[in-house]
């Protein structure tokens, strides 16, 4: 049986920090997370003054000068962007930027079902189509692996700056390369395409003032907002530079936002919050802006983004929140016809849906990885969802899919990825074939993991009278979580239940009430546990859980299950 362990931590910071004045529990979450009681304060409080500067990206000062010269001679720059909330977010830094210096931009997104990631043949293509008189191109989120669709443009006599984040292959586009990746600062290093994005703006922006060709008032605000969100989105680490620009973004929000984000956000939210948080961020805007480019086109969420008026923007809004309410029905159609075809035992999961979308087909493997961990047993293994040939895999730690992939090769048109996720085709006919081939390459690795590698890690053991209302708070403040700051996840033995119902207009969710004084929980995309719950209701469970101080009447402390188990205390 997977076992949760208590993380260990170095009990002379936690010592320091108690000593400082913070309480036990949350000192030990500050130690877990490296920040000491000298770095506490700023960790709390991260400050808009301490954002470095562009001068720590190496190429920046080449692709300004590149731009600026297409700028002052009034050439047709197009902004190659991508469809998902980075892409989309970057992309629009960047036009704005370019737009407020009179420039002749234009943006562009590949479309995801037919062509797939970045400057492919196919939306290089169409771009040359669709605007026969560029002058310039300027990539965001992608481009660093275009070397050849670089070179392609520059034998027409069309120059190209790369901006990405993303890992470099072994040749680098022969033009001028602003990417963390490839050279910068180490505070830069964990940036996401927004983020390179938002500073190669601010370094236009001060060269062309410089140059008196821009007397404006700042942008900084609104770029903020776009290069904190997708920051979220695109689970970059929230430490250092990062952190400062999330919370500036929240911050801003309200105040700053494009018009469109802000119609986007009212349509989602079903309560007005009087503080926004990454969460907001991550499970509210991010994933419809993200929805538009799964479903159909990017381009719709785009055009929100860079909305200026309260009737496009509402009309926008509208159209990229049904895109999400497709998105989810499709996700949940596609989850439970792939939950009847897990195999249960198997080494891998790899589940076929002909009748699916491909654009969902990520989600929903990710879905099913997340009911295999909590669905007891062996744990949980790689998944593969396929739809019409092409798949996405997800993988639980300890697994690499893209070397799995590797050696089923031969029954591939192609593949890529990392060790945690990754995308594939399948050869015509081959499907079974490889059904059987990434299981025994899964099964290879599972031989050779670790034995504690499915067992599940917690910030702390606690009983119910360690998270009163001020500690919570207080936790809470360690915000925004996500990558690199890691929300602190708990655990509690032999909790009794009191009631178990469903949550939501569709029943997807529980609501669980506990006895012994802990406070009630939400258990998301679990309401179809609800009769086994109550049946079992008077036995003893161990649960995993986060917290988060819900506003719902006055203010009190919820729990977010992760896990739920009979108690093996």
């Amino acid at each position: 049986m997977t076992e949760w362990f208590e993380k260990p931590v170095d009990a002379a910071s936690v010592d320091a920090l108690a000593d400082a004045g913070y309480p036990r529990l949350l000192a030990r979450l500050l130690a877990l997370r490296q920040v000491t009681s000298e770095t506490a304060e700023a960790y709390f409080a991260p400050a808009l003054r301490d954002l470095a500067g562009p001068e720590g990206l190496p190429g920046v000062g080449a692709a300004v000068e590149t731009i600026l010269a297409a700028v002052r001679v009034r050439r047709k720059i197009v902004v190659f962007g991508d469809y998902d909330c980075d892409g989309v977010c970057a992309t629009a830094i960047l036009v704005r930027t370019l737009e407020a210096l009179k420039a002749s931009v234009v943006p562009f997104l590949p479309e995801r079902l037919t062509e797939g990631y970045g400057m492919s043949g196919p939306s290089l293509a169409r771009l040359l189509a669709e605007q026969p008189d560029v002058g310039l191109v300027v990539t965001v989120d992608n481009g660093i692996n275009a070397v050849e669709q670089v070179a392609e443009l520059k034998k027409r006599g069309i120059p190209v700056v790369v901006t990405d984040h993303h890992l470099p292959g072994p040749e680098l586009p022969d033009c001028p390369v602003v990417n963390p990746k490839v050279a910068a600062s180490a505070e830069l290093e964990g940036l996401c395409g927004a983020g390179v994005a938002f500073l190669v703006a601010k370094a236009l922006i001060d060269h062309a003032k410089a140059e008196g060709l821009y007397s404006g008032g700042s942008l900084a605000a609104p770029l903020l907002v776009l290069a904190g969100l997708a920051t979220v989105t695109d689970i970059m680490p929230l430490r250092g530079q990062n952190r400062i620009l999330v919370v500036s973004a929240l911050r801003l929000f309200r105040k700053a936002a494009p018009i469109g984000l802000r119609e986007l956000l009212d349509r989602a939210s079903r309560f007005v919050t009087p503080t926004l948080g990454a969460r907001d961020f991550g499970f509210l805007i991010g994933p419809r802006i993200n929805a538009a480019g799964r479903m159909g086109s990017g381009m719709d969420a785009l055009r929100l983004v860079l909305a200026d008026d309260r009737e496009t923007s509402r009309e926008l809004a509208r159209t990229v929140d049904q895109a999400n309410v497709q998105r989810k029905n499709v996700e949940q159609t596609m989850t439970d016809e792939a939950l009847v075809q897990i195999v249960p035992g198997a080494a891998a999961q790899v589940i076929d849906l002909p009748n699916g979308h491909p654009g969902v087909a990520g989600i929903v493997a990710a879905r099913i990885l997340e009911r295999l961990a909590t669905g007891g047993g062996k744990g949980p293994v790689p998944v593969c969802v396929v739809v019409g040939g092409h798949g996405s895999a997800r993988a639980p730690d300890g697994y690499n899919v893209r070397d799995a992939f590797v050696a089923c090769s031969a029954l591939l048109l192609h593949y890529g990825g990392h060790a945690a996720a990754g995308g594939f085709s399948v050869k015509e006919g081959c499907l079974d074939a490889f059904r059987g081939a990434f299981a025994a390459a899964c099964a290879l690795q599972a031989s050779v993991l670790p034995a504690a590698a499915g067992d599940q890690p917690v910030d702390a053991w606690v009983e119910a009278s360690d998270l009163p209302l001020p500690i919570v708070e207080r936790i809470q403040q360690m915000a925004p979580f996500g990558e690199g700051n890691p929300e602190p996840v708990f655990a509690a033995r032999g909790v009794r239940l009191a009631d178990v119902r469903p949550l939501g207009a569709d029943g997807r969710h529980l609501q669980v009430s506990f006895r012994d004084g802990y406070p009630r929980a939400v258990w998301w995309s679990h309401g179809d546990q609800v009769e086994r719950l109550r049946a079992d209701a008077g036995h003893p469970y161990d649960i995993r859980f986060t917290v988060e101080v819900s506003t719902y009447g006055e203010p009190h402390v919820e729990l977010r299950l992760l896990d739920l188990r009979p108690s093996v205390a």
